[in-house]
């Protein structure tokens, strides 16, 4: 019989899984500097996610003003 433990990291597995298939796709050309600070944005991070239009700090900070 599952116990509590069980249940929870069941659920939580599945909670994953639901964030990671609904998770943001990024399509298109990546900006070659942030549209907020005007910071060149990393190679590897425009390689990465196709479309990005801000560095890692901005990013940040944008998403901090939605919580």
């Amino acid at each position: 019989m599952a116990d509590v433990a069980d249940i929870a990291n069941d659920r939580a597995a599945e909670e994953l899984s639901e964030r990671l298939a609904n998770r943001v796709q990024f399509n298109g050309v990546s900006l070659s500097h942030c549209e907020d600070c005007d910071e060149e944005i990393p190679p590897l991070r425009r390689q990465t996610l196709p479309g990005v239009a801000t560095c890692v700090d901005c990013q940040q900070l944008r998403e901090g003003r939605r919580l």
